[in-house]
């Protein structure tokens, strides 16, 4: 057995790629499996297409193994898995034997969405390759260890104990942008940064000296900043509104939170930024104002909590390709001495600042991270 195969299941996608087993994994393929469902279809980056028809996320694990087996040669020697959620338990990546698979199985009620279609994955890569290391990587990693105010929230204490706090989620996107800050700003590492990871899950993290101290998630992926469907933060007393007046049902109600909320919800047209910022309608503007508006609220409220602000980061796909939104955002915060070239920022460049605070534009990538941490399993 040689290589790593690392698997990304999302909630209508699974992103795929195999790597060389060194300590520095090389990629050798990347690609994914888009719209789950009724219409699915296979993308290897750089090669083929396959229509896979009505594909659910075991249908779709198959059609990755299938398609990779070449590439791997036979059997991968380990698996890596994102799986969003750790609970209290898990800080480290960890190798998935049967009693840390029960304990996931456990944290099922803290991301309904995201947590079964991740050990989904898992079981079918196992049945798939019963010898590889399969290795969990997880979101919520990143952020544990955050001072007790950055992880609470004000309600009696032992919902706390119980593990009702803040977790704060896109850990392994934050991983991979404080490597690349280590190893090519270490005197940035080493201050003061604020992380802004835009796509269709939005989220940002306040680092100091490479460690998450605050982030704009909470204790599920609906909280901060607007999304492409989810809706941020929102005052509790509406879902009191919601269950008591309008008498819709908890089902109802996430549905809507989660798919049906943020970017398109606003804007009653999509939640495709690249569309909403070519639209002439009022509501795509007023949507992306609104984004907008609660980017440049969290940076202030990270600053605050880092009590300061060496650089911001942009990543993610939003983040990464929209200059746009990038421009608009760090226009309101001159005062944080977060300026932007304009030209630069227009070509994507990596360093668009010009103030007293550098301004990054870094492209993520949570694939590396999980085969990094496959690597080094195999190594132990």
């Amino acid at each position: 057995m040689s290589g790593i195969l690392t698997l990304n299941a999302g909630s209508s996608s699974i992103k795929f790629g195999v790597y060389t087993s060194a300590a520095e994994p090389e990629m050798l393929m990347t690609g994914q499996v888009d719209n789950l469902g009724p219409v699915a279809k296979l993308v290897v980056k750089g090669g083929e297409t396959r229509e896979l028809g009505h594909a659910d996320h075991a249908a779709g694990v198959r059609a990755i193994l299938d398609v990779v087996q070449p590439v791997l040669d036979g059997a991968p020697a380990g698996v890596g898995h994102r799986i969003v959620h750790g609970g209290k338990t898990y800080g480290a990546p960890v190798v998935l034997d049967a009693d840390a698979m029960a304990q996931l199985e456990a944290f099922v009620p803290l991301a309904p969405l995201h947590q079964p279609h991740n050990l989904a994955a898992v079981k079918a890569a196992q049945l798939a390759f019963p010898d590889a290391v399969q290795v969990g990587c997880f979101d919520t990693a990143f952020h544990k260890g955050h001072p007790f105010v950055n992880d609470t929230f004000a309600l009696p204490r032992r919902f706390y104990d119980e593990g009702v706090r803040r977790y704060g989620f896109h850990g392994l996107s934050y991983d991979y942008i404080h490597s690349v800050l280590e190893r090519d700003y270490p005197d940035l590492h080493a201050g003061k940064v604020i992380v802004a990871h835009l796509g269709n899950g939005a989220s940002m993290c306040a680092m100091s000296g490479g460690h998450s101290v605050g982030s704009t998630m909470g204790f599920s992926a609906l909280d901060g900043l607007p999304m492409g469907t989810r809706c941020g933060q929102l005052d509790p007393g509406v879902l009191l509104y919601f269950l008591e007046q309008k008498k819709m049902s908890a089902a109802e109600i996430s549905r809507m939170l989660y798919s049906e909320s943020g970017l398109k919800g606003l804007s009653e047209l999509t939640n495709d930024m690249r569309v909403l910022l070519e639209s002439p309608d009022p509501k795509a503007k007023e949507a992306i104002d609104y984004y907008v508006f609660r980017i440049r609220r969290e940076v202030g409220a990270l600053a605050a909590v880092l009590e300061g602000i060496d650089g911001l980061v942009f990543c993610g796909g939003i983040g990464e390709h929209a200059a746009p939104i990038r421009e608009k955002v760090t226009d309101g915060l001159h005062f944080l001495g977060l300026e932007i070239n304009l030209s630069a920022n227009a070509a994507n460049a990596v360093d668009i600042g010009t103030g007293a605070a550098k301004v990054l534009v870094i492209p993520t990538d949570e694939e590396r991270v999980i085969a990094r941490s496959v690597a080094a399993a195999l190594a132990a």
